[in-house]
């Protein structure tokens, strides 16, 4: 399409004064959006940038251009990524744009030429340079960091903001970002710490994204207008689809057969089933009441029909996601042809030679082979990392053209797709069952639509019984996406800035951080709201002081009431004081009367609806140990069999007498209850009348004092003593939310330098930290700057990184780890790395080699989580031995097939995928022990030979 000549004019003006972004567009292949031009203009002047754009939109682009700015003035530029997996793609696309010899990846374990000018690498190997004052850091002009939300990740979103707040104020800084609700804010804080920063944000997606809606076999559109405006005020469900809804309502959930949807559109023809597909596996019809929804295999066929392929499937399931594959496999379905299944081949042989062939059969490779070449594949944290990288490559390349996928995918590598499928909108958060937040369904659906391929893009949620398609169209139509910081300090920053900076740089750095900046923030409302209290409190206090403050009368100011009311409140608090005590002690005693009784023994029930006799059956006392109360089985004289409670006997109990009962005592059968009730009634034994306890409460001569004060009082007789009263409840009322009010503006305030501060105390108390004696107590004195130097033991602490980095430190400080073999070593370190899925069961075993230095590390955690507690520290994660025995095995030789059997049978369900990934976590931990104890320290030793037994097989395939 011609330029107007305004526009040329522009054009010609932008590369005069722009000429880097002039020779950069003529390198590309496409035209920059607004927004891109907007953010290289701002970078080519000087400016940080920030840009928060969606999925899919070019963000990268700008990234890009800071490389070319880089290269031209002959600087360095580091692009840093929050993955592993999104370090090596990024290499590859800059290494065939700008040569291999002009970039180097660097990934922790992985050094590809590091001197390079652009240098890719995850934010955590910056973080790490900084710190070391690395000199690759010289002559370093711009720093891209991609994905910059992932610094709300609660885990390690801390990097993020130390690498931002560390770099030299010379460096330009290129963040992308996703969408966020608070880029504003974000960029406010990013100009306070950086300087001159421009935020650009644009939240209009590359290519328009339909949403739609499955009931049954039908698909429809979720929206009335689909091309509605963005107002969430506008927002109405397609009628159709809310009858198509109230209908199966009505029905009772029948499934439904037949089609409809947005025609096809730039799609191939449906694919074929293969002959024999046919039966169950097409998805489950087979007869019954209630609702179906359509099979995941029916889902696929109705997209490819309507040319909606590829598509990847949300499924909140690792074993979810593998179903979904074996299925599609069953039922027969194909996606792809000849042509390109020989495709696939190559793909395939290419990314898994390096696998040993003894490992296929459980690495499932078959199976997982099988579904690629008809075009069908999962993508989960627990597949094999070849296997995952395979994946991806084919989807890119159009040949996997179904994928179904845990939501990790969402947060990963480029993985577009022309649609997203949600069957549900719950998942699991690792504690409950929840509800995806608007933020989470954009960022889902927000991989529906191919820039440069696709015209627009679709996401389907599937609709099942109780979902409310008004519900599915404002979450769709909310873009809710705050970001928050996760930042904190922890023992290694602890130490690295002290190092670093010194204890006052140190403290004025953290108060610098975007957690702090935001929890300023939110102290401006807070004080409002405790200004506005104050003033209702005066008015309180007048209301109290009532009609006769004026003339003098005796107990008419606000003070002789405030007195009067505080004698109340001391009255009514030990009241309640000594009914609590009463109550335990009365339960302690009935828990001790019911553990006396004995089979046979005749009790009375007090109360309710077993009172009268019973015959203790059983006495349900525990005997494990575990502190549970007893719960006696009775039988009473109407004929009722069951176990009572403490909460059933408000006095202690006592035997009235006993019977004689058989030595087995069917109690369910109609029979035996009959027969024993009439035997109970014969005993002659009497229920007698419930005893009333006596009242200790009134005995007791703080009580009775406090009495005779409110009594006599001056406030006690006055006629409006009353309404007096209520005007100082609410004065009570307010004053303590007030105060708890300035308590959190206290606590929010300087949150991060004290928690700071009180890391500190601990580690000048374990000896890491000297330097200013005076602050050698056992808590650091409040905003205590002195300054302070690191140990040799906090030296090592400053090259440990890990949430249990302090804990790897006393172990190596205390040698519970002297004598170690590597496997051993293996096993005891993988307790430091090791989280256990909530599905793990079993427990866990261990070599028996290895239990003394278990147990010692075990008693380190457990003081070092004392002292935590005492300085209102996080504790430090519990040790998880979980992996211990896998690991051990594969360390000393065994075969990945036994490793996993091994684990399975001591109960712990371990995918080849999630095997690698731990033993990756516990090679990282050993790496680390081994540079900082050094070759020639015997741990050092061990855990370099550990290290070379794990990095075998698939362990080391791709290791990158």
């Amino acid at each position: 399409m011609a330029r107007s000549p305004a526009e040329a004019y522009a054009a010609a003006r932008t590369r005069s004064a722009h000429p880097e972004l002039g020779t950069f567009v003529t390198s590309l292949s496409f035209e920059l959006d607004d927004f891109q031009r907007r953010a290289c203009l701002a970078l080519e002047e000087g400016h940080g940038v920030l840009v928060c754009a969606p999925t899919g939109a070019g963000k990268t682009v700008v990234g890009e251009f800071a490389v070319h700015l880089a290269l031209a003035r002959g600087q360095k530029c580091f692009y840093t990524t929050p993955i592993k997996a999104l370090s090596n793609q990024k290499y590859a696309d800059l290494v065939a744009r700008h040569g291999a010899d002009a970039v180097g990846l660097l990934t922790g374990d992985t050094a590809v030429n590091g001197s390079a000018p652009v240098v890719v690498m995850t934010t955590e190997v910056l973080r790490n340079m900084l710190y070391a004052d690395s000199p690759a850091l010289d002559g370093l002009a711009y720093v891209v960091m991609d994905e910059v939300h992932y610094l709300a990740d609660r885990f390690r979103g801390a990097v993020w903001e130390e690498v931002i707040l560390h770099l030299p104020q010379y460096v330009q800084i290129a963040s992308l970002s996703a969408t966020v609700s608070n880029a504003e804010e974000f960029g406010d804080w990013l100009v306070e710490v950086r300087g001159d920063t421009t935020v650009v944000v644009d939240e209009t997606r590359p290519v328009p994204l339909w949403q739609h809606m499955v009931v049954g076999g039908r698909m429809f559109d979720l929206f009335a207008e689909e091309r509605r405006g963005t107002n969430a005020h506008e927002v109405k469900v397609d009628p159709t689809l809310a009858k198509a809804v109230a209908e199966v309502d009505r029905d009772g959930g029948g499934h439904r057969r037949g089609r409809s949807g947005p025609p096809p559109r730039g799609g191939r023809d449906s694919r074929r089933r293969d002959d024999r597909a046919s039966g169950p596996g097409r998805g489950g019809r087979s007869g019954g009441p209630g609702y179906r929804p359509p099979s995941r295999v029916d889902v696929i066929e109705r997209l490819d029909a309507a040319g909606l392929l590829p598509a990847i499937t949300f499924i909140f399931s690792r074993a979810g996601c593998d179903a979904a594959v074996t299925q599609c496999v069953r039922s027969g379905l194909r996606l792809t042809d000849r042509d390109e299944v020989e495709r696939i081949r190559a793909v395939v042989d290419r990314r898994c030679a390096a696998l040993p062939d003894a490992d296929l059969d459980v690495l499932g490779y078959w199976e997982w082979r099988e579904g690629l070449e008809r075009g069908v594949a999962a993508h989960h944290a627990g597949m094999l990392p070849a296997f995952k990288e395979t994946v991806e490559e084919l989807f890119v390349q159009g040949l996997v053209r179904a994928v179904f996928a845990t939501e990790t995918l969402a947060l990963g590598i480029n993985m577009p797709a022309r649609t997203v499928v949600l069957e549900k909108l719950v998942k699991y958060n690792g504690e409950s069952h929840v509800e995806l937040t608007p933020g989470e369904y954009t960022q889902l659906t927000g991989r529906a639509g191919r820039r440069g391929i696709d015209v627009e893009g679709h996401a389907v949620v599937l609709w099942t019984p109780g979902m409310d398609p008004a519900q599915v169209a404002g979450l769709a139509s909310t873009r809710t996406y705050p970001l928050r910081s996760s930042f904190r300090p922890g023992y290694n920053m602890a130490v690295n800035l002290v190092d670093r900076l010194g204890v006052t740089e140190a403290r004025a750095l953290l108060e610098q951080s975007f957690a702090q900046f935001q929890a300023d923030r939110s102290v401006v409302h807070l004080a409002k709201r405790v200004e506005r209290n104050r003033e209702a409190l005066e008015g309180y206090a007048e209301a109290m002081g009532g009609s006769g403050a004026a003339d003098g009368a005796e107990g008419s100011s606000a003070e002789a009431f405030a007195e009067y009311m505080d004698l109340r409140r001391r009255l009514s608090e030990r009241e309640k004081q000594l009914a609590r005590a009463g109550r335990s002690q009365q339960k302690a005693e009935a828990s001790a009367s019911l553990e006396a009784l004995g089979r046979g023994d005749v009790i009375a029930v007090p109360s309710g609806k077993r009172a009268g006799l019973a015959v203790v059956l059983d006495p349900g006392v525990d005997r494990s140990g575990r502190g549970m109360e007893p719960r006696p089985l009775v039988l009473t004289e109407d004929r009722w069999a069951g176990r009572l409670s403490i909460a059933d006997f408000p006095d202690p109990v006592t035997a009235l007498g006993t019977m004689k009962l058989p030595k087995r005592v069917d109690h369910k059968e109609p029979r035996v209850r009959r027969d024993l009730a009439n035997a109970l009634r014969d005993t002659g034994i009497e229920a007698p009348g419930r005893s009333r306890r006596g009242g200790g409460a009134a005995e007791d001569p703080e009580l009775a004092s406090l009495r005779r004060a409110v009594r006599s009082h001056p406030c006690h007789g006055r006629a409006d003593r009353e309404d007096r009263a209520r005007w100082a409840e609410r004065h009570a009322r307010l004053s303590r939310e007030t105060e708890q009010l300035e308590q959190r503006v206290r606590s929010t305030t300087h949150s991060l330098a004290r928690n700071f501060d009180r890391i500190r105390g601990l580690l000048t108390e374990r000896g890491y930290l000297a330097g200013d004696e005076a602050q050698q107590s056992s808590t650091m004195r409040q905003g205590a700057t002195g300054e302070q130097e690191l140990t040799p033991a906090g030296h090592r602490l400053s090259r440990l990184w890990g949430e249990s980095d302090l804990l790897v430190a006393e172990c190596l400080r205390h040698g519970v780890w002297v004598g170690l073999k590597p496997a051993e070593l293996a096993a005891v370190a993988s307790s430091l790395v090791y989280d256990s899925r909530r599905d793990d069961g079993g427990i866990p075993r261990v070599p028996d080699t290895v239990e003394g230095a278990v147990t010692q590390t075990a008693q380190l955690w457990t003081d070092l989580v004392h002292d935590e507690r005492r300085h209102h520290l996080d504790r430090t994660r519990e040790p998880d031995l979980g992996f211990a025995w896998p690991v051990h095995r594969w360390a000393r030789g065994d075969a990945l097939a036994v490793v996993l059997s091994s684990a399975r049978a001591h109960g712990l369900e371990l995918s080849a995928g999630d095997f690698v990934r731990w033993c990756r976590q516990v090679l990282d931990l050993l790496d680390q022990i081994r540079a900082v104890c050094g070759a020639e320290d015997p741990v050092g030793r061990a855990a370099a030979e550990a290290g070379r037994a794990i990095r075998r097989g698939v362990v080391a395939v791709g290791e990158t």
